[in-house]
Formats: structure tokens, sequence, C-alpha cells
């Protein structure tokens, strides 16, 4: 705890850089671009790195089996997938941020400050 109170002390006197690094992530969060894919690749979903779904594609192949549930099933899946690879990658540019101010790289908790 004292180190953290200590990094962020340390912190004040450098707010320049800061604004600086979270300029840097959020350009760097509006290009994450994550994939999820369900059924053996029926559904494939992207998303950005503000967990905003950018498209869903669905197969011929899924789309001729004619089974709504099983779609919405793996549309569910596929989104779920993305999300989850996204907020990872999120995650990962938001410790780089830390780091570059002097922070614990976990010390932000993956925020996507945007």
């Amino acid at each position: 705890m004292f180190n953290e109170l200590g990094a962020m002390m340390k912190l004040m006197g450098n707010k320049g850089k800061i604004q600086e690094e979270i300029l840097k992530l959020q350009a760097t969060i509006e290009k994450v671009s994550a994939e999820g894919k369900a059924g053996a690749g029926y559904v494939t979903v992207r998303v950005n790195g503000r967990m905003e779904v950018q498209n869903v594609t669905i197969s011929p192949e899924a789309m001729a089996l004619n089974d709504r549930e099983m779609l919405e099933d793996l549309i569910a899946a596929a989104t779920n997938q993305a999300l989850t690879k996204s907020k990872e990658l999120v995650a990962e540019e938001t410790a780089k941020m830390a780091t570059n101010v002097g922070l614990p790289a976990n010390m932000l908790g993956g925020l996507g400050l945007g």
C-alpha cells in the first residue's frame, strides 16, 4: 500500500506525461479489434476496444441449417468470446500505460479511460 502511495505522489509532479500517456491509450483503444468465433466458424463477431460490436457474420452453412435457437446461442457465444479478448487487450494496453508513467502495471485495473 505504501509503495502505491509513493507512486501516486511521484505522479503528481508528472501530470503532463500522464495526460500524454492517457491520450495515447485512448487512441490505441480505438484501434483495438477482437474477434470471437463459435460453431466451428458458423458465427464470427468482431468488437472494438470500447466493447462495441462492429460486425457479425453468419456463414451460409449456418443459415442453411435453419435453426434459430442454435444461431442465437452461437451469436451469444461468439460475442462473449470477442468481448473477453477485447477486455484482455485493453487491460494489456492499460498496464503498459501505467508502467510508462511509473505506476505498477496492475494499479489501474485494466481501465480503458475512455
